[in-house]
């Protein structure tokens, strides 16, 4: 079972139908949607601000989520994939966004409903990521538009991806119980 710690008299809460990977680490005021997924090593460290997660959201292995003390929030919507070892620093996702591997997105940042941040890019604070666009680089910039219907689909399809990898995790686990 996952690392799930309270602070500051915050404890996390777990929707329905989540898995947690063992070694994820999940502390204070944080709230996860149903049918989520946790993945190895990630940390979601709501001890200094908090962070709230939608439903269908994938946070992949490695990944680490945190905040700036009264300045910023995580807030990721739903049908969202934040790919293996991003770092989301007080920013906003929207709706069926797709965050690339290894990119990190910066406080009070904003992606927009939609949008994919390549794998690798640097999204500055306080940048805004307009919807169905792809953005990528260091820093990163505007690429292009991206059709609604294609970028929905694509992202939709991925989180929910990943709700079958996870069935393959607890249908283990419930074999060894």
């Amino acid at each position: 079972m996952a690392l799930i710690k309270s602070v500051r008299g915050f404890t996390p809460q777990i929707g329905e139908n989540c898995y947690l990977a063992e070694n994820a680490t999940i502390v204070g005021d944080v709230v996860i949607g149903s049918d989520c997924s946790i993945w190895f090593n990630a940390v979601l460290r709501g001890d200094v601000n908090s962070i709230r997660i939608g439903n269908r959201v994938n946070i992949q292995d490695g990944t680490v989520l945190h905040t700036l003390l009264g300045k910023s929030v995580v807030e990721i919507g739903n049908d969202v994939s934040i790919g293996h070892n991003v770092t989301l620093h007080g920013a906003h996702v929207g709706d069926n966004a797709l965050i690339g591997m290894g990119a990190t997105v910066l406080d009070n940042a904003s992606v927009g409903e939609g949008a994919i941040v390549a794998a690798g890019a640097l999204v500055l604070a306080n940048t805004v990521i307009e919807p169905y666009s792809l953005w990528g680089g260091v820093p990163a910039h505007f690429i292009k538009k991206i059709d609604p219907k294609q970028s929905k689909e694509l992202n939709q399809r991925t989180a929910h991806n990943y709700l079958t990898y996870a069935s393959w995790f607890k249908e283990e686990e419930k074999a060894h119980e």
